[in-house]
Parts: structure tokens; C-alpha cells; sequence
């Protein structure tokens, strides 16, 4: 089974269990083989190699081949001083490649290159007050502490102090066009990888946004504690002999029943299974449980959405949903109220239960929300992007660009328009003050009622609001290289802004705009709930369950209408067919949809967004993120371009038409008569 690498032992440490399923291909993986993908959304290619640029003396390991790396590696480190870069070391089963190694004498400075953002004032040495390591930094914690205790292995007469290198949010890029200094190339092999295209100016190299911050204590932390392994407990560098020497067996170390199953990623579907697929996640719980396959129709305390006991129930052997006591959640009320979180449990408990597949609407309390709009209603979505290096002099690691937006308008009469949509892919090109120009022009012909489905859109105008104050300024800092000039439109972009959205918590200004966007997800978590979504609120949850219950959707989409001449006018769909079933269910919309690339499944696409949205990053945004990130920075043919492109409008164009469906649905019910609340 190989060598126990760093990544292995991130999951180890996770679920020891995995290690047994990783690399079996007979287990369902719901994680991207290639993380190329995920790691381009992120940022993590053009920081490692932003890394590699601060320390010009460095030489790096290129081979793939174990053995032939590690002995390149031994050959380097006989140098007094020395910096390597992607070093291979080799300590009984356990291998690293570590990012940067400087060696200074006998002082060996470990720098694990992460593009995760760091805040100094907030993330400080990356321990809780408590004095442990904090939960959103364990992951780089654990894969740098892993590193330090082979190099201590290896090197026992040597001083071993461990970094995290990080993109400073505290930080101001000095210089225009750093963000272009790093392209992706296509090997001969196919295999993808970025390169430095151009030198680092005296400036950038000097004035750096990446911080190597000291990450001993923390690192320590881990080094030091025990860990439970065959009953036994034990220091961390026993632990991960066991581990090796487990997955060198080929045996699988017992399960453990916890939170982080649902999270795991070898989950088989039943369709998946019958085509031949394990389940891992199945085998460990038969095997920890002692269940046979019917206990896998009890739906599990886990999913229902937002259930903080259900971390001390699994504890206490409570695993189905259908053994909890009902006194754990608010009965859902009679009277015509929004409902509470616990409320929303209770529904969902109480319908997985009895196997009831319909929906719960509040029809009143929606009712009352609809009298409120004015026509014609406008549904607007973006997306967007955090690059890691900022595109411009006088940015932050981070801060956001808006690069697309869709808009789809609603009409009293049930009239159905895809409007307007954007969308800057230059490389280089920086979009938000161009962007709100166009949005502005679309929103500012009527006072209809702006809709948005979460806070996103709401955040995003108000960064793009301070980056517009921050462009009047007279520093040099703060200047913006597409606005050199102060922005002639400057006072009425920011009237704009803050007439349709209200400010953040965060703002030293607070406003509500008179036009302030209405948050369609609210109106979910108040008004209406359907057992097919889970516990979860996505708007690509919710826009199957409620075409699945609405026949007047059904009826209206089945026909090829959405882009038609006579139909839906649409700006990238032509005569589409959105109703579509498999086994008596309405196909999900967004499988409908082709891949955003060439080189990816539909599959692939899925479980990037899956796992962009486990990460923190925006939600159900992992791919169009990625694809942005290969218009600006892949050179590729002018055809595939453009597939990307169309496959990115596409997207965002559902994305607003979906909003449009499940007020059309909720429309639709709401003038049925029965009482509110009703199932």
C-alpha cells in the first residue's frame, strides 16, 4: 500500500480507518483524484510557487520517483547550508516532501507553504485559549508536525523549528501584474503545474504578502500529546509507526462510530453500489454497530440540519433518527408564525419518520412576504473569486473580485425573462467597478423587488463599496491600476450600492437601502421545508425538492420553451427541456448541464464544489471558481476557452433561473386555499 506521505496522515489523524479504503479502488472515493482542480480554486499552485520566489537559492527535488528523490535529497542536505525545495525524506514507512528546508548549519527550518489566509491578530500562534491547537488550523498543524517529527528521526543532532507560510491578510501588494507572474503549463505527461513566467520586481521581493509565521508551539502541541491506537495509548511518533505498519498489512484499523462520518468521502449511493461500488462508511459501521443492511434505511442523527446534540448523542450510542425523544425539538406551530431552527428539526424528523415526501409550506406567512414585492421581481446571482496573490497594487491577499453575474426577471403576469448577465475572464482584467456599472444599468429601470438567495451578493457589494471609497483616496497604497483616474461615477456607484443592500456587521456605516435585496434563503428557512433536502438549505437542494412537487412547474417545463422563440427568452439555452425524470423524480436541472471542462466528469465537478464547500470557500461555487482561475491563468486554445466560458454562463444562468422556479412553485401553492402550515 506504500508509504505513510504527510496526506495520508492528515486523514489518519481524521479517521484512522481510512487509510485501509484509500488507494482501493473497489471503495467509492467521493474526493478528486486529481486535486489539480481544488487546488487552483484555492490558490495553492501560485502561493507555492509566490514561496519558492522568496528564497532564490533554493534548489529543487523534481523527481517523482521515492527513492530516486530521496537520494537526491541525502546528496543535498551534505551541504553546510543549503534551501531545498519539495525535499524527500524517508524514515522507515513514513515520507515526506517537505516544501522549503533551509538549512543554516545544524538548524533545520521546516516551511510548510499553505494558501490558506492568515490574520495575525486573529490566528496568532494557531492554538486556542485553551492552549490547544485551534480547530480551523489542525489540519496544517498536523501535516507540519508530521514533518518535523521525521526530520527529527532522520536528524536527531539537528534543531528543528516549523513554519506555516501563509498569504498575509494584513499585507498590500506593492506592484501591478504579480497576480499574471504565474501560469499554468501542460507537461508532456498531461499533467498540469504552474510555473513563474516573469522575474519578482526588488519591490515584491521585499515587500512580501506571504509571512512565514512560527508554528512550533502549536506544532509541539501535537508532537507531544498521546494517541489511541489498539486500545493503547501512545506518543504521536508510535502512532504513526502503527499506522504504517497497519497499512503495510493491508489490515484495517477498527472503526469508530463519530460526526466526521458524514463527511466521509468512500460513501457509496445505492445506485453506486449496484453497479459494483463499496461503501466504506457501510462496512465501518456494520462492523462498530453490528448492523445488517436494513438499519441503513434509519436515517441518521446527522442529518438533520443543525443539530449541535447530535456530536454528545452518537457518544451515547444514539445513532437513528428514529430513537431520539421527540421532547429534543419545538412542535411546529399551528398558528401562522416563521419557524424556529428546532422547529425545522422537528419537521424533519417527524416526515423522514413516517416517510412523508411532502412539503411543508407556510402559505400565509409566504403570502403575506408576496403581497410586500413589487413587480417586475428581479433575481440576481454572482460569481466570484478570493485569489490568494491580489490582482492589483494596493490589494490584499483575498479580497474578492465579483467576475459574473446573471439576472432573470419575473413579471406579475408570470412572464419569464433571462434579462441581462456579465462576465470578465481577461486575464489580469479587474472587474468589480465594471461589474457594478452593469448591474447598476440593469437594475435601475424600474424599482422592482431584488432578490438573492444567502448573504453572499449582500457581502460582495459591500466590499465592492469599499473598494470604491478606497479608490478616491489619495494614496498610492489604495490605487487601483484600471482606475487611475478617481472614479467620475464614484458618488453615484456608491448611492447605488447602498440602495440595494443593507450594510454588514462589520461596517463603521450602517444602512438599509430602500431597495435592500430580498433574501430568498430566509424566506426558505422560515416558510417552507421539503424531506428532500436533508436538513440542508442550498438553493441546489431546494430547487429539486420543489420541482418534484409542483405540477404546474412540471406541466410549465416540460416543454422545450426556455429559450424558444415564442417561450422563455434566454441568453445561452436554446429550446431546453428543464423537466426530465429518472424512476418517476424530476432529474436535478443542474445535471442537465455539460461539464465546465473538457478534462472533467460530471462527477468530478460535483465533488469539487463538495469539497470548495466543506473548506469554507464560497458554497456550490468550487467549479466556477476553478474555471476562472484557468481563463486567467491557462493558456489554452481559443475553442476551449470559449466552452468555458459558455459552460460558465450557463451555470450562472440556472442559478437565477432556479430562484425564478421556486418563487413560480411557491406562487403557484400559495394561492391554493388551505391553511397555512399545512403539509
Amino acid at each position: 500500500m506504500g508509504y505513510l506521505t504527510k496526506s495520508r496522515f492528515i486523514k489518519a489523524m481524521e479517521c484512522p480507518t481510512k487509510l485501509y479504503y484509500e488507494g482501493r479502488r473497489e471503495y467509492r472515493n467521493r474526493q478528486l483524484e486529481d486535486s489539480f482542480l481544488e487546488a487552483l480554486a484555492e490558490g495553492g499552485f501560485q502561493v507555492g510557487e509566490l514561496a519558492r520566489c522568496y528564497h532564490p537559492e533554493g534548489i529543487k527535488v523534481d523527481e517523482r520517483d521515492t527513492d530516486t528523490a530521496v537520494k537526491k535529497t541525502e546528496e543535498l542536505m551534505k551541504k553546510k547550508n543549503i534551501t531545498i525545495f519539495e525535499g524527500a525524506f524517508l524514515s522507515n514507512q513514513l515520507l515526506v516532501r517537505v516544501d522549503i528546508l533551509e538549512k543554516t548549519g545544524n538548524r533545520l527550518n521546516l516551511i510548510e507553504v499553505k494558501a490558506k489566509s492568515y490574520d495575525g491578530d486573529k490566528d496568532g500562534d494557531f492554538l486556542n485559549q485553551r492552549g490547544n491547537v485551534n480547530s480551523n488550523w489542525s489540519d496544517k498543524i498536523n501535516d507540519a508536525a508530521f514533518q518535523k517529527m521525521v526530520l527529527k528521526r532522520i536528524f536527531p543532532q539537528y534543531a528543528v523549528d516549523a513554519y506555516l507560510m501563509l498569504p498575509d491578510k494584513n499585507s498590500i501588494c506593492p506592484t501591478e501584474g504579480l497576480h499574471q507572474k504565474f501560469k499554468i503549463q501542460t507537461l508532456e505527461n498531461g499533467r498540469k503545474t504552474v510555473v513563474q513566467q516573469q522575474e519578482l520586481t526588488e519591490e515584491e521581493l521585499d515587500e512580501q504578502i506571504l509571512i512565514a509565521v512560527n508554528a512550533n508551539k502549536a506544532v509541539d502541541n501535537v508532537l507531544y500529546s498521546y494517541y489511541s491506537f489498539g486500545g493503547e495509548e501512545m506518543p504521536l511518533e508510535n502512532f504513526a509507526d502503527c499506522l504504517a505498519a497497519s497499512m503495510e498489512k493491508g489490515e484495517k484499523i477498527p472503526p469508530v462510530v463519530k460526526m466526521e462520518c458524514k463527511a466521509c468521502e468512500f460513501q457509496a449511493t445505492e445506485d453506486e453500489e449496484a453497479k459494483g461500488l463499496k461503501s466504506g462508511l457501510k462496512e465501518c459501521w456494520k462492523e462498530a454497530l453490528g448492523w445488517g443492511e436494513e438499519d441503513f434505511q434509519n436515517p441518521a442523527i446527522f442529518e438533520i440540519g443543525n443539530f449541535p446534540k447530535a456530536k454528545t448523542m452518537l457518544a451515547q450510542g444514539i445513532i437513528k433518527m428514529k430513537d431520539l425523544d421527540p421532547g429534543e425539538f419545538e412542535p411546529v406551530p399551528s398558528e401562522d408564525v416563521a419557524l424556529t431552527t428546532k422547529q425545522r428539526q422537528a419537521l424533519q424528523a417527524k416526515k423522514t419518520l413516517r416517510g412523508d415526501f411532502t412539503s411543508w409550506i407556510n402559505r400565509s406567512g409566504l403570502g403575506r412576504e408576496m403581497d410586500s414585492w413589487t413587480y417586475p421581481l428581479h433575481l440576481i446571482d454572482f460569481e466570484t473569486a478570493m485569489p490568494a496573490i491580489p490582482m492589483h497594487k494596493g490589494m490584499r491577499p483575498y479580497e474578492g473580485i465579483a467576475f459574473q453575474f446573471s439576472h432573470h426577471v419575473l413579471h406579475e403576469d408570470g412572464r419569464v425573462e433571462h434579462r441581462g448577465e456579465y462576465l470578465k475572464d481577461e486575464p489580469g482584467a479587474f472587474p468589480n467597478f465594471e461589474f457594478i456599472r452593469a448591474l447598476k444599468k440593469e437594475l435601475e429601470e424600474d424599482q422592482g423587488t431584488i432578490f438573492r438567495y444567502a448573504a453572499h451578493e449582500n457581502s460582495y457589494l459591500n466590499m465592492i463599496y469599499r473598494q470604491i471609497q478606497r479608490s478616491g483616496e489619495n494614496s498610492e497604497d489604495h490605487e487601483e491600476q484600471e482606475e487611475k483616474e478617481t472614479l467620475q461615477d464614484r458618488e453615484e456607484l456608491l448611492r447605488f450600492i447602498k440602495s440595494i443592500t443593507k450594510s454588514t456587521k462589520n461596517s463603521p456605516e450602517k444602512w438599509v437601502g430602500e431597495r435592500n435585496m430580498v433574501d430568498l434563503l430566509e424566506l426558505v428557512k422560515k416558510y417552507y421545508y421539503d424531506p428532500r433536502m436533508k436538513g440542508s438549505n442550498s438553493i441546489k437542494k431546494v430547487l429539486p425538492a420543489v420541482l418534484n412537487q409542483s405540477e404546474y412547474l412540471q406541466e410549465k417545463y416540460k416543454e422545450p420553451i426556455y429559450g424558444s422563440r415564442r417561450g422563455i427568452p434566454s441568453l445561452n439555452f436554446e429550446n431546453q427541456i428543464w423537466i426530465q425524470y429518472q424512476e418517476g423524480e424530476v432529474i436535478d436541472p443542474y445535471k442537465l448541464l455539460p461539464p465546465m471542462f473538457q478534462d472533467i466528469t460530471d462527477e468530478e465537478q460535483e465533488i469539487l464544489d463538495e469539497q470548495i464547500e466543506r473548506g469554507g470557500s464560497i458554497a456550490d461555487g468550487g467549479a466556477a471558481m476553478a474555471a476562472y482561475a484557468r481563463l486567467q491563468f491557462e493558456d489554452m486554445p481559443r475553442e476551449e476557452r470559449e466552452e468555458i466560458r459558455r459552460a460558465l454562463l450557463k451555470y450562472c444562468e440556472l442559478d437565477t433561473l432556479a430562484m425564478v422556479m421556486i418563487i413560480e412553485g411557491w406562487r403557484e401553492q400559495s394561492n391554493k386555499k388551505e391553511d397555512s402550515g399545512t403539509e
